[in-house]
């Protein structure tokens, strides 16, 4: 059996077995080359259609644009398959896969157009050369790398007879792991040339005219990206398209030189492919030329719900594996947020550090504002909305417009579409750093004024309001504790919001508002009574107020161990005969604690997965620590009483990990009210695990542990914060003990 043949059933097999990607059955092998000149196998005979021209000549108009984009959902699908999960962590190398592929083609190239064979053309030389230098920073690291299928285009699909979806992929060949969006690429080559019989290659759908009913090149790779979770490749696609036609280029060449030596299949075809591989190699050229070839940003996806399988499906996993292994679209995300924090944040720590420490701590450092926009570029901001929310701001906003735009603009400010579950294993990844949800617009309280804005928002409040805050623009506070009053106990707020005309008159103290002393401060949520004389819990309402309004006073900056956390800041503010729109109010008057409901859920879990990183990166520097200090003649790491409690902390971080987990899941399947439980044990759990071995990672650092040399004060101090700014430990112990009395009495 040739290795070709081991690697077919392999990937077949894995795919067939574990997940739903569509492919043929593969039943035996045929080892006997005097059948058809080569082995080969028997496989499912699919029933279906098979589309030679990429025009889909034949099928009506309405129906072109389904079986487009079926096709990129199967791809996304493909490429959504978690290869370790299922067995084919090996099938390839990850890292390099462009560069390794330009070398290997241009190899081929030169041996096909060496002495005696055909004409080098010299084009070939330059086009090399510009890959060469434009490979993008992804295929290095193997952030984009997975499943590759090597020859994926509309033919080597099967859509079923009668339905607009794919019954099966087809031609694995060239199948390996690498980087994906080559496959992406080379789907889309039928927009930019025409390989056909011709003599010489033709123009592309949208240079000749697209026919009515399919996509355009944007409309199709914006479909893939959304399916696939991948951000929009405006910087990187030229060199994607440009890969594509030389490694074309490369392959025609070997198939004409081939021909002249009267061993080549195909015909006529094959006679034509020395001219088709140079008119390849200029319209590679040509693309690389043009000052853009996408739009800043993919059209609108109206769809707002995945549909080809890959959402909310659990993938059927091989024997051993475990109930929370991230799918392959989050451990992308994931390793280009590790990448990002490691290239840019943690190299900038000390100097926002400096900042906030300065005369100067109360003013944004610049070059926050450029890892935003990064972060933006790379797609990796807005990533904690919920895909429930998201649906509805869309439906408000554009009232179901086909033309809008919005969602994806700005790299896509609605988000990925990830569940609770999902955002967990990279709000993790954030928490590792003070400095990094503010990054990648995932911190607090912005995201529960976010929430509550998607959630309970008009049309006009996001407008004004939520907008600029997905974009960064601008950033928020939350007024709700009072410092005469025990806040943790909501009844107890003493802030009231009158009724007067068409306006609200506000009067009150607030203080611990996080986020207020920020410069980019622009709104408040504010939490008051509208009724005093109401039922207890109808009391309270939420309202909007603008910061600059008049009477707003800001009165001091409050510290937490010494911390102002400069330039986010945490205020106390006055407010005194504050006069704002009645249409500001949140839902309505004495819908205060249903709005609480609503963002203590997902919102507050976040700073459990955020404490997590934050133990993590405890964990790491106390190794580092205890590996290089000695004591009494040996290094710490050495020290019997180290290594029991560095194995501890390891228990507790761990136990701690899958408790807000399984928080997080219920979340997603349950809702908040059947969460709450375990929402409420990680609130306990996720603090107070933090604290322990945060302190302990600062005992290991003696007294540099204690300064702000290292992360490990800062990080300390924020924990401890959350055992009081994410609800006191005693109302969430006293949640979880009422819920295991009442099923005690079941």
């Amino acid at each position: 059996m040739s290795m070709l043949c081991v690697f077919l059933l392999q990937v077949l097999k894995a795919l067939g077995d574990n997940t739903q990607v569509p492919v043929p059955k593969v039943f035996c092998l045929c080892n006997d080359p005097s059948v058809i000149g080569t082995a080969f196998y028997i496989m499912e005979f699919l029933e279906g259609r098979i589309f030679v021209d990429p025009k889909l000549l034949g099928v009506p108009p309405e129906r072109r644009r389904a079986l487009y984009q079926a096709t990129a959902k199967v791809l996304a699908a493909l490429h959504s398959a978690n290869v370790d999960a299922i067995g084919l962590g090996n099938y390839g190398r990850r890292d390099n896969y462009c560069k390794r592929q330009i070398e290997r083609w241009f190899k081929q190239y030169l041996a096909s157009t060496s002495e005696g064979k055909p004409e080098r053309n010299p084009k070939m030389l330059e086009l090399v050369d510009w890959l060469r230098k434009n490979i993008p920073p992804e295929d290095s690291s193997g952030a984009t790398a997975g499943l590759v299928h090597g020859d994926f285009r509309i033919d080597n699909v099967v859509f079923h007879p009668t339905e607009d979806r794919v019954i099966g992929i087809l031609d694995w060949e060239l199948s390996t792991l690498g980087n994906q969006m080559c496959d992406v690429a080379y789907s889309c080559m039928p927009y930019i040339v025409r390989m056909g019989l011709e003599p010489k290659l033709g123009k592309g759908l949208e240079i000749v005219g697209i026919p009515e009913g399919i996509p355009s090149q944007a409309e199709f790779l914006a479909e893939y990206c959304f399916e696939a979770g991948k951000a929009w490749p405006v910087f990187e696609w030229k060199f994607y398209i440009a890969f594509s036609m030389f490694r074309g280029a490369a392959i025609f060449t070997g198939v004409y030189n081939r021909w002249l030596m009267g061993n080549a299949s195909g015909g006529k075809r094959a006679e034509h492919t020395g001219a088709q591989a140079n008119g390849l190699i200029d319209s590679a050229l040509d693309f690389i030329a043009k000052k853009t070839v996408l739009p800043d940003h993919p059209p609108y996806v109206s769809r707002g719900r995945r549909q080809y399988g890959t959402e909310n499906k659990v993938q059927r996993l091989p024997e051993g594996s475990g109930r929370f292994v991230p799918s392959k679209k989050v451990l992308e995300l994931k390793n280009r947020l590790i990448k990002f924090m490691e290239d840019h944040i943690y190299p900038m720590e000390n100097e926002f550090n400096k900042r906030a420490h300065s005369d100067l701590r109360w003013t944004v450092h610049p070059e926050e504002e450029k890892l935003k926009e990064l972060a933006k570029k790379e797609g990796l901001r807005n990533l904690w909305i919920p895909s429930d929310s998201a649906a509805r701001a869309k439906e408000l906003i554009f009232s179901g417009s086909e033309n809008a735009h919005w969602d994806y603009a700005h790299d896509r400010l609605l988000g990925a579409g990830l569940s609770n579950l999902e955002y967990g294993y990279l709000c993790e990844i954030m928490g590792r750093s003070v400095w990094a949800p503010q990054i990648f617009n995932c911190g607090a309280p912005d995201t529960g004024n976010m929430e509550v804005l998607l959630r309970y928002g008009t049309k006009e409040q996001m407008h004004e309001w939520l907008v600029p805050l997905l974009d960064g623009k601008i950033r928020s506070g939350f007024a709700m504790t009072e410092p005469q009053v025990a806040s943790s106990d909501a009844t107890n707020i003493e802030c009231s919001i009158r009724r007067h005309g068409d306006s609200y008159i506000i009067n009150g103290t607030k203080w611990w508002t996080s986020g207020a002393m920020d410069p980019r401060c622009r709104i408040l949520i504010l939490m008051g009574k509208t009724d005093f004389n109401a039922a207890k819990h109808k009391q309270q309402s939420m309202i909007l107020v603008d910061i600059k309004t008049p009477g707003v006073r800001i009165k001091r900056p409050l510290t937490v161990f010494g911390f102002d956390d400069a330039p986010h800041g945490h205020a106390e503010i006055s407010f005194e005969n504050v006069c704002v729109p009645a249409k500001n109010i949140l839902l309505g008057e004495g819908r205060g604690f249903e709005i609480a409901q609503g963002r203590l859920g997902p919102g507050r879990l976040h700073h459990c997965m955020r404490l997590i990183g934050a133990a993590e990166r405890g964990m790491q520097l106390m190794a580092q620590r205890a590996l290089q200090r000695k004591t009494f003649g040996k290094l710490i790491a050495q020290h019997g009483s180290f290594l029991s409690d560095i194995a501890k902390c390891r228990v507790e971080l761990e136990q701690t990990r899958l408790l807000v987990l399984e928080a997080a899941d219920q979340l997603d399947r349950l809702g908040n009210k059947k969460a709450r439980g375990a929402l409420a044990m990680a609130k306990v759990a996720a603090p107070n695990m933090a604290l322990k071995v945060l302190d302990m990672a600062m005992q290991v650092h003696g007294a540099a542990g204690l300064s702000s040399d290292t992360v490990l004060a800062h990080l300390w101090a924020t924990a401890r914060t959350l055992r009081l700014a994410d609800g006191p430990d005693e109302v969430h112990l006293g949640t979880i003990a009422k819920l295991e009395l009442q099923r005690a009495k079941l």
